[in-house]
């Protein structure tokens, strides 16, 4: 049973984490990079049902990231009926078309070209499930209103672990941001403090599907020793 102490009147458990030989520090350092660089953008999914329980444990493995006062500022919302995920195409594609046609510069959809996207967004009903993150301007208990602390850099650490979790359990996923996303919260009915992050597909990669052939930035194009 792990040691617990009183701290400026709260309590706090002795941190129990698990250290590793220097050389399983680097295997596994190796390993997960290598695991996460085969991670890709996928737009074409699989039909094929996935078991609730891996979305739930992925979406526990995203509530687990750091927070501002550990507020844990996000709900993330699982949609799996075809009729709400239907609604959530037709206006995601009615905001794409005016983006796609007049919002986007000439610049920005150029440098869309090699990546192959347009107004249409089929994955938004072929994958089986759909994640909405919504991040909360505020907390609400008991009809009180509680401050919460950088919350987009807490929804966005929170969306990275829900990205990686994703991978890790060989289901595939596209970061999709329709600009404006004010639909999500009418048709999901979300209270007026939680505001759409990001929209996230999540099934199996439909087999035969091809990506674009990009390449990641080199370790001396990222990294800055001082």
């Amino acid at each position: 049973m792990a040691k617990k102490k009183t701290i400026n009147g709260h309590m706090h458990v002795q941190y129990e984490g698990k250290k590793f030989p220097e050389e399983e520090v680097l295997s596994r350092s190796q390993e997960f990079y290598k695991l996460m660089d085969c991670r890709r953008t996928i737009r074409e999914f699989e039909r094929t049902p996935i078991p609730r329980e891996v979305l739930e444990n992925i979406i526990m493995t995203a509530g687990t990231a750091p927070s501002g006062a550990h507020k844990q500022p996000w709900t993330f919302c699982l949609i799996s009926d075809p009729k709400i995920k239907k609604k959530i195409r037709n206006a995601a594609e009615e905001e794409e078309k005016i983006s796609y046609s007049s919002r986007m510069s000439e610049t920005w959809k150029n440098d869309l070209k090699p990546l192959g996207t347009d107004w249409e967004k089929p994955f938004l009903e072929d994958a089986p499930y759909l994640i909405v993150v919504f991040k909360q301007s505020y907390g609400q208990e008991e009809g009180e209103k509680i401050q919460h602390y950088y919350v987009n850099e807490s929804v966005g650490i929170a969306s990275g672990f829900l990205i990686a979790a994703i991978h890790n359990a060989g289901l595939a996923t596209v970061t999709h941001t329709p600009s404006p996303m004010n639909f999500l919260s009418k048709i999901l009915n979300r209270p007026s403090h939680e505001k759409p992050f990001l929209l996230l597909p999540v099934g199996y990669a439909k087999e035969g599907t091809y990506v674009p052939d990009i390449e990641r930035k080199k370790i001396d194009e990222i990294l800055l020793d001082f």
